[in-house]
């Protein structure tokens, strides 16, 4: 059995949506002290839907996959159906991860998370701080 599946070969040797956008509407950035992983995410909203979205990853090929995939996860959707998107939905459309790898889909999920966050402060839209927690999972919690 192949350790990554055909999907997440695919995003990682043809990513999608690599990049920045110099006047992004919402902009985040999470990282892995303990993988070394670093995803930086770029969104652009009109009318409440997310009509682009690049992102700039530091990592290695799951963390390039998951980020690719969930990029386009989001693109076309609302700002409540990209806060939705889990990192087991990730996980899911790329076919799986290795479980050493699982933590990579997090920091994809967290930062498009910090991204909305982000896009909320810059337009001064009321949200629940509790849906924004202020640390990283895989910085204490375990799940990396």
């Amino acid at each position: 059995m192949a350790l990554y599946s055909q999907k997440v070969m695919d995003h990682f040797t043809n990513p999608r949506n690599v990049g920045s956008i110099e006047d992004a509407d919402g902009v985040g950035e999470v990282g892995n002290a303990k993988c070394g992983d670093i995803m930086k995410v770029y969104i652009k909203v009109r009318a409440g839907i997310i009509t682009d979205v690049k992102f700039e990853t530091f990592g290695c090929g799951s963390a390039i996959a998951t980020s690719s995939m969930a990029t386009e996860m989001i693109k076309g959707k609302t700002i409540d159906q990209a806060f939705e998107l889990s990192n087991k939905a990730v996980v899911e459309a790329l076919d799986g991860l290795p479980p050493a790898k699982l933590h990579c889909s997090v920091l994809a999920e967290e930062s498009i998370k910090a991204a909305i966050k982000d896009y909320y402060d810059r337009n001064n839209i009321p949200y629940d701080p509790k849906k924004f927690p202020d640390c990283a999972h895989c910085e204490g919690c375990g799940v990396g």
